[in-house]
């Protein structure tokens, strides 16, 4: 698709904008479930959490998401070698699981919003830390572009 390769930095631009926003939300939600299980059931603190959770998934986090895929897409159908080089392999398995992550983080809002209070808020500690050593881990192939 020769027809999309000069579009390619502008498809890069906009990737790199979304996952700004969808690791800005991969961040914060679960800090949100630290502070769910702390609050007490039925209560204002719980109230508003279940909003915000809601809020960031649906309107921040779910919308990057597709928009990460999107312009991946498009930059691969611009730039198909980048199937050819190691780098892009590992990059794309992080992703992948990140979306994943991402996945468990839906669902388990859905579980909080429910009532439920899934796991322990030291187990959501630990997942807060999961995406960001994988944006670590992503940027480094993506720069250094080692396995080429």
């Amino acid at each position: 698709m020769d027809f999309l390769l000069p579009f390619y930095d502008v498809f890069k631009a906009l990737h790199i904008v979304s996952v700004i926003f969808w690791m800005a939300g991969m961040l914060y939600l679960p800090r949100l479930f630290v502070y769910h299980h702390t609050a007490i059931a039925g209560g204002e603190l719980e109230t508003a959490l279940l909003t915000q959770e809601k809020n960031l998934n649906r309107i921040i986090m779910g919308p990057a998401l597709i928009a990460v895929w999107v312009f991946a897409i498009l930059m691969i159908a611009a730039n198909p070698a980048l199937f050819s080089q190691g780098w892009f392999h590992a990059k794309l398995a992080l992703v992948i699981a990140l979306s994943g992550v991402h996945g468990f983080y839906a669902a388990s809002a859905k579980r909080f919003a429910k009532g439920e209070r899934p796991r322990s808020e030291k187990f959501w500690r630990i997942m807060n830390e999961v995406p960001a050593i994988a944006a670590i881990a992503i940027v480094l192939l993506a720069i250094l572009k080692p396995f080429a």
